[in-house]
C-alpha cells in the first residue's frame, strides 16, 4: 500500500497489509495509562481482532483504553500527527472502511452501575448482559438487543432495535447522558441541554461525532415477559408467513414480534430438530400480562405443525431466548432493507426467494415488524431518522458467491416495497451508513462534525462527510 497524503493516511481494505506506524508510537505510549501496540506486537492481533471476522482490521496503531483520559491522550495524538481514529468494544459491526489509523479499544472501561430507581450508568465496554443480570433483582430491564452479548454504546448510537421495541422504542430514546471525547481532544458531558447538537448526533449518528465512554440510560419495569420463539417446518414457510403477517399486523404494542427462516448448521447447542434443515422462527415478545400474552400468541400456534414451542413466561435475564443469535465469533455477509409494507404478494416473494425450492444458502432470512413506539421516537429527537419504515429485513450468509447470488435474488424479490435509508446497525459500508439519514440529518451532523471534530479526526465521522460528498457530485 502506499501513502500519497503524508498528512492522513486513506483507508485501510481487507487487503492491505498493515504500514509501518506513520507517528512516533513512543511519545503516544509516554501518555497513555493502557496498553499501546503496533503489528509488530504478540498482543496486537487479540487487541484489534473484531467478533465479525469476515472483516479484516489492520490499523497502524492498537489502544487499550483503560479510561477515559486514554482516549482523550489518543485523539489529542492522533490530530497532532494528522491520523483518524475509530473505537471498538466488541466488534460486532464493524465496517472495514472505517477502520483508521488508530484503533482504540474500549473493553477495559467497564464501570456498569444500576440504580434501583430506574436507570443505569455503565462504561463504554459493557455488554449489555452484565446490565441484564444486575438489573433483574430490582426487577428492571434494559432496551438491550436480541443477543446481550453485544456492546451497548455501539448499538445505541445506532438507534439500539431490540426485542421490545414496538413497546418501549429505541435504547437510544432512553438516553440520559454521554461522556465522550469528541475529535477536538476534549472530554464532554453531554445532556439534553447540555451540548444539544452533540446529544442529537450521538443517538442514531454512529460514532461520527465522537468516542463514548460513558452513557447514562433509563430502564423499564419489566422482570418478566410472555415470549420466546415457535419453530416450524420450512416444507410450511409459505402458510407460516402468511398467518405471521395478518397475525402481527393486528397485534396491539405490547407485542414486538419477527419471523426468520433459517438453515442451522448441526452444531453443539442447536437442537436436533432444527439442524441441517430449513425451518421458520416465529420470535414474539409480550411485555403485558401472561394470560394475554398467551391469548395473542394462540393465532400463530394454528399456522402449521409445530416443531419447538418455547414461548412462555420468562424471566428478562433469558431475552436471548427469542432471536437465538449466534454467541461465538463468526465471518458473515449481510444485506439489509427497510420496507413500507408487506403485504401477501411481498411475503410470497420473500419465501419464493429465500424459502423452500429456492437456492438460497443464506442461514438467516428475517423480517421484523417495526411501529407502535419505535415509529413515535422518545422525548427529545434525534439523529435516528427511519421511523417510518413498517419491517425491517435482514439477510445473512457465509462470505462468497453464493451469499452474493442468493442476497441480490432477495433484494430484486422485495424491490417494489423497499423504502430509501437504512437501520445505522445494518448499514456495511460508508455510503450505506450515509443513507441512513435524510438530508437535513446529514446536513445537522456535518454542522456538528465542523465544531466538534474540525480537522476530521474521528474515522467514521470523515467518512461519512466523504460520502456526503460524493453523494452530491
Amino acid at each position: 500500500m502506499t501513502i500519497t497524503d503524508t498528512t492522513r493516511s486513506p483507508f485501510f481494505t481487507a487487503t492491505d497489509p498493515a504500514p509501518a506506524p506513520l507517528a512516533p508510537v513512543a511519545e503516544l505510549r509516554a501518555r497513555m495509562i493502557g496498553p499501546v501496540t503496533t503489528p509488530a506486537d504478540p498482543s496486537y492481533a487479540g487487541t484489534v481482532s473484531p467478533w465479525q471476522l469476515a472483516v479484516a482490521v489492520h490499523p497502524q496503531i492498537a489502544v487499550e483504553a483503560v479510561c477515559a483520559q486514554d482516549v482523550v491522550e489518543t485523539v489529542r495524538f492522533a490530530r497532532r500527527h494528522g491520523l483518524t481514529v475509530t473505537p471498538q468494544a466488541t466488534g460486532h459491526g464493524p465496517i472495514n472502511a472505517l477502520v483508521g489509523d488508530i484503533l482504540v479499544t474500549t473493553r477495559s472501561l467497564n464501570e456498569c452501575v444500576v440504580h434501583p430507581e430506574g436507570w443505569a450508568r455503565v462504561g463504554a465496554g459493557v455488554k449489555w448482559l452484565r446490565v441484564v443480570e444486575e438489573a433483574a433483582p430490582h426487577g428492571l430491564a434494559p432496551l438491550s438487543g436480541s443477543i446481550t452479548d453485544v456492546g451497548i454504546v455501539g448499538y445505541t448510537t445506532g438507534g439500539g432495535l431490540g426485542p421490545m421495541a414496538r413497546t418501549y422504542g429505541l435504547a437510544s430514546d432512553r438516553v440520559r447522558a454521554f461522556e465522550v471525547v469528541t475529535g477536538d481532544g476534549e472530554l464532554r458531558r453531554v445532556t439534553p441541554t447540555e451540548h444539544r447538537e452533540l446529544y442529537f448526533g450521538l443517538r442514531g449518528g454512529k460514532g461520527a461525532l465522537g468516542i463514548v465512554t460513558a452513557v447514562e440510560f433509563d430502564l423499564v419495569r419489566q422482570p418478566t415477559f410472555y415470549g420466546g420463539a415457535l419453530w416450524f417446518d420450512g416444507a410450511d414457510a409459505a402458510a407460516v408467513t402468511e398467518r405471521w403477517r395478518t397475525w402481527s399486523a393486528a397485534l396491539p404494542e405490547a407485542a414486538t414480534t419477527s419471523i426468520a427462516l433459517f438453515r442451522l448448521p448441526p452444531l453443539p447447542g442447536v437442537p436436533e430438530p432444527l439442524a441441517n434443515r430449513l425451518t421458520v422462527s416465529v420470535r414474539y415478545v409480550w411485555t403485558g400480562s401472561a394470560e394475554e400474552g398467551e391469548q395473542q400468541a394462540a393465532g400463530m400456534l394454528a399456522a402449521a405443525p409445530v416443531l419447538i414451542d418455547d414461548v412462555r413466561v420468562k424471566p428478562y435475564t433469558e431475552i436471548d431466548s427469542v432471536h437465538t443469535d449466534p454467541l461465538d465469533p463468526m465471518p458473515a455477509h449481510e444485506y439489509a432493507v427497510l420496507l413500507g409494507d408487506f403485504p401477501a404478494s411481498a411475503a410470497q416473494a420473500l419465501v419464493a426467494a429465500a424459502g423452500p425450492g429456492s437456492q438460497s444458502q443464506e442461514f438467516l432470512v428475517e423480517v421484523r415488524q417495526l411501529g407502535g413506539a419505535y415509529a413515535r421516537g422518545g422525548e427529545h429527537p434525534s439523529a435516528f431518522c427511519p421511523r417510518h419504515a413498517s419491517y425491517s429485513v435482514l439477510a445473512v450468509g457465509l462470505p462468497g458467491p453464493e451469499t452474493d447470488r442468493d442476497q441480490a435474488v432477495l433484494s430484486r424479490a422485495l424491490a417494489a416495497w423497499a423504502l430509501p435509508g437504512r437501520l445505522p446497525n445494518f448499514s456495511f459500508t460508508p455510503e450505506q451508513l450515509a443513507a441512513a439519514y435524510t438530508a437535513d440529518v446529514r446536513a445537522r451532523l456535518l454542522a456538528a462534525q465542523d465544531v466538534y471534530d474540525p480537522a476530521g479526526v474521528l474515522a467514521i465521522g470523515d467518512a461519512l462527510r466523504q460520502s456526503v460528498v460524493r453523494r452530491r457530485s
